[in-house]
């Protein structure tokens, strides 16, 4: 069993001054599966993504990669995706490449070059050329292009429009390992739910729920997506502890709270998306 696990998170806090970001994190991602880190803006996803991947260290807690806590080993195992562009303006797409190929042993420079070249981007062009769409991809055909074990993928479909959103998705769903994970940070579930085999619902820091989406669609009757607008606009408040898909359907009506309407969870989601 413990050498089914790519990433243990244990007790995990981290705090900015008054802020905790994260409260007392635990969890536990399998070798070979794409789970979606989903939560509202402010819940902590980008804070553990920059933990996982050495940015950032915990206040308390531990994190374990494969069994080895965050440093120089792991970035050798850990694809990252920022949410963020962080390429100067003035390379150029092949810099990027070469840049990619001599920094990271696991880099497959022909896989990217293929992709690249079936995008009809011009490697000869430099970023500050491209179109914010096109920036994107080429970000993640060089994170994708790696062999790693783990990819880390930040708010990777984020202000881009639908058809480079499929591409992402699609870019993900065929090149990474088979027995690697990847671990996706977003807000926008409907996109994403098709390609997830499990998701973690994260609230104040905390991780609320975490499993199979399998097994939420069977529990519950419902999609991932339905259950998340549920979940962020009904609860009030995190107690310590997990929310379990099965508890909305039998939690009582918080005194004073109105009836749920689906317009307005709608209404809710799309102020939550546009923040």
């Amino acid at each position: 069993m413990k050498d089914e696990i790519i990433l243990a998170c244990k007790d995990l806090t981290k705090r900015f001054g008054a802020i905790c970001a994260l409260d007392n994190m635990e969890l536990q991602l399998k070798k070979g599966r794409i789970v979606g880190l989903l939560g509202p803006n402010g819940s902590g996803k980008t804070t553990l993504i920059k933990l996982i991947n050495g940015l950032l260290y915990p206040d308390e807690g531990h994190i374990w990669i494969d069994g080895v806590e965050p440093g120089v080993f792991t970035k050798s195992i850990v694809s990252y995706l920022p949410d963020k562009m962080y390429f100067a303006d003035w390379m150029k797409v092949k810099d990027l490449l070469e840049f990619f190929e001599d920094f990271y042993l696991d880099f497959d420079k022909n896989r990217a070059m293929e992709m690249i070249r079936a995008l009809s981007i011009d490697p000869e062009l430099k970023m500050k050329s491209l179109s914010k769409g096109t920036k994107e991809k080429v970000q993640l055909v060089l994170v994708m292009s790696r062999k790693a074990k783990l990819y880390l993928l930040d708010e990777p479909i984020a202000g881009v429009d639908p058809a480079a959103r499929d591409f992402i998705l699609h870019t993900v769903l065929t090149n990474y390992d088979p027995g690697s994970t990847v671990l996706i940070s977003t807000h926008l579930i409907s996109d994403v739910e098709r390609i997830l085999d499990e998701v973690v619902f994260i609230k104040q820091g905390k991780n609320i729920l975490h499993d199979s989406v399998d097994r939420i669609r069977e529990t519950t009757n419902k999609s991932v997506d339905v259950l998340f607008r549920e979940m962020f606009s009904m609860i009030p408040k995190v107690q310590d502890g997990f929310v379990r898909p099965g508890d909305l359907r039998s939690a009582p009506e918080q005194e004073g709270s109105r009836p749920h309407l689906e317009n307005e969870t709608q209404n809710t989601y799309r102020e939550e998306e546009n923040q």
